[in-house]
């Protein structure tokens, strides 16, 4: 069948309408287009007409083709012209080289803002190397920038690259406004959902040295973590090396989970119980928070992994001692088991690695002069009794459970706990709790913990221990802090009217309302997002880094406590910590630092006096109030 002109006409125009969709491109296409047909048409004209100006010769068609391209692109140039017909033809082809500029100037115009809008939207594939990638957004995520700013500050041309479903440039001025030194590191973001495979392939996973999911905001955030952890390792077109993955989880009921789908390529910080944890053992010793901050921020003395051939062979109390500068606590194995404070003699195998704690892992090496031991001030270990305890925690949040099961495991039998929140699941909550039946008996109340009636009616002095937990899953982090320091400030008052020290050890969530919070003379404070912040990037950066905390913070195993120097060394003498780490080691012990307050001693980094990795050789004179911080079993 033939087709009409009126089938040609709606073909041609769908064609031209499809073109001119094409962006600016097939714009600037049909103007170059039009131009061209303008001065070809101009110059055969002119060329076979035989016009000229008055004052030349006739023109031949490449002459008046080039004197057509002139006019059209300078409007001024047909000034000159003599002739009227000559002058015909320049007015012509001037004004539809007029027409075409300032066509051809808005398309530009339009594909620049079109361009720079996509940018904005931060759609454009990255195309770095060795970048570390962050995916989703949360209040911790400024702390883990910090941190990896700090880490990278010996690496050449740094890349922090994020991923979330925020818009591009709040992301930036957040970033911004809140760090205020990104040193050498540059920081990319680029917005897009974590969970979806073509986004996640924008920040390019496959050059990454590591990536962090962070826990999001909102509604069921493991299934979101989980989802993006899927999303990278079964990746169709992924590399055949091994990812670097630290994922963010708050539910320990979604770990197992989580560790199917990510494999060994993934470490999982359990944010709740790591934090709960901390917030247990703080609690039962002044101080600890600081040792914890000291392991996990890059800014002072940090944990590694690395393969010391020397050690071969050697026992583990022998290798310990063979370190002046850096602080040997254990053992990864070739299979790559952690085995913190192992047996004395147990003797270093070929392709195992040590776990050390040292300022920088350049700095690793043995000690070379003679190891300076003065048995002579060296004392017996001395049996500690352990008598039942009562432990008032005030606030609720969905780490309370986890907290009051954690502490029923260290407390002697005939302890008591009491539990005092005003939240809306508070009942609940302790209805399903399950206590062992031997250890800590527990009763609660629903009471204001902000009101100085309802916590004298508690009677606070009474108890050995008093935890503070914020009221995080009902309010703004902010607003939970301000509940908290007021709990803190009544709590004060207390203790300075019955002229009795309470221990007290509270959770904070905002690491800016530390300082606030110091007036309040607690012993101690745990920051939350901070310390999964630390947890996050420090798993970024050294593969071992979750089971090492796991084992660290497991009671079947070594753990961290503070005791008196007095029990190790004689202290009426000055003594280096090669005698006192000595000393601990005849215990089954590993002594990694000491907690000296001294009004002379400025504390500029806030740790409580706390120093870990202290130099051995140092002869240093102690006092009764100086502990010993030790990695021990019990």
């Amino acid at each position: 069948m033939m087709k009409t002109g009126k089938d040609w006409r709606a073909r041609a125009r769908y064609e031209f309408d499809k073109s001119m969709a094409g962006g600016a491109i097939a714009l600037i296409g049909w103007l170059a287009l039009i131009s061209l047909i303008v001065i070809v048409i101009a110059g055969l004209f002119l060329s076979l007409t035989q016009i000229a100006p008055d004052d030349g010769a006739p023109l031949g068609f490449v002459e008046a083709a080039w004197e057509s391209l002139m006019r059209s692109m300078d409007a001024g140039t047909m000034g000159g012209d003599t002739g009227w017909s000559f002058r015909g033809v320049s007015l012509f082809v001037t004004l539809s080289g007029i027409f075409v500029f300032s066509a051809l100037i808005g398309v530009i115009n339009s594909g620049l803002e079109g361009k720079l809008s996509e940018l904005r939207k931060g759609r454009s594939k990255i195309l770095e190397q060795d970048q570390t990638i962050i995916f989703n957004w949360s209040p911790s995520i400024f702390d883990v920038i910090s941190e990896l700013v700090i880490a990278n500050q010996s690496r050449r041309r740094p890349r922090i690259v994020i991923m979330a479903n925020k818009d591009k440039v709040e992301m930036e001025d957040e970033i911004a406004t809140k760090i205020d030194d990104l040193r050498n590191s540059k920081i990319i973001c680029r917005s897009g959902d974590p969970t979806d495979l073509y986004d996640i392939n924008i920040v390019n996973p496959q050059t990454s040295r590591s990536i962090i999911v962070l826990s999001p905001d909102g509604g069921d955030p493991d299934s979101q973590v989980i989802k993006t952890v899927l999303a990278i390792v079964n990746d169709p077109h992924r590399r055949a090396a091994p990812y670097r993955i630290a994922a963010e989880i708050r539910d320990a009921r979604n770990a197992e989970v989580a560790r199917i789908v990510g494999g060994s390529e993934l470490q999982l910080v359990l944010a709740d119980e790591l934090i709960s944890r901390i917030v247990v053992h703080t609690s039962r010793q002044s101080g600890l928070s600081a040792v914890y901050s000291e392991l996990l921020d890059f800014d002072g003395c940090e944990i590694y992994t690395v393969e010391q051939p020397e050690l071969i062979g050697k026992s583990f109390a022998a290798s310990v001692m063979t370190f002046e500068n850096c602080t040997l606590i254990g053992v990864c194995d070739a299979d790559g088991g952690v085995h913190l404070n192992p047996k004395a003699n147990r003797p270093f195998q070929a392709g195992e690695r040590a776990i050390i704690i040292a300022e920088d892992d350049g700095a690793i090496r043995s000690w070379t002069e003679e190891v300076r031991v003065d048995k002579s001030v060296i004392l017996s270990p001395v049996k500690r009794d352990i008598g039942a305890e009562r432990t008032l925690i005030l606030g609720w949040n969905r780490r309370g459970p986890i907290i009051a099961n954690e502490l029923s495991r260290y407390v002697a039998a005939g302890s008591h706990l009491t539990i005092a929140a005003d939240t809306p699941e508070l009942v609940d909550d302790l209805s399903r709790l399950t206590l062992p039946a031997d250890g800590m008996s527990m009763d609660y109340s629903v009471v204001d913990t902000s009101s100085r009636g309802a916590l004298n009616a508690l009677d606070i002095p009474a108890y050995d221990h008093v935890l503070v937990l914020g009221y995080s899953d009902h309010m703004t982090p902010q607003t939970a802090d301000t509940r908290t320091l007021i709990t803190l400030l009544q709590l004060r008052k207390i203790a300075e009217h019955a002229g009795h020290h309470i221990s007290v050890v509270s959770e904070m969530t905002d690491v800016r309302n530390r300082e606030l919070a110091e007036v309040t003379r607690a012993d101690d404070f745990v920051v939350s997002n901070k310390l999964v912040s630390l947890m996050l990037a420090q798993a970024s950066e050294n593969e071992r880094m979750a089971a090492i905390f796991d084992e660290l913070l497991d009671e079947e195993g070594s753990e961290i406590y503070m005791r008196p120097v007095s029990e190790y060394v004689a202290i009426d003498r000055p003594v280096n910590f090669f005698t006192i780490a000595y000393s601990a080691l005849r215990r089954g012990e590993v002594a990694i630092g000491y907690r000296r307050q001294r009004a002379d001693d400025p504390d500029t980094r806030n740790l409580g006096g706390v120093t870990v990795n202290p130099s051995r050789a140092e002869m240093i004179r102690y006092s009764e109030k100086d502990m010993v911080i030790v990695l021990a079993l019990d």
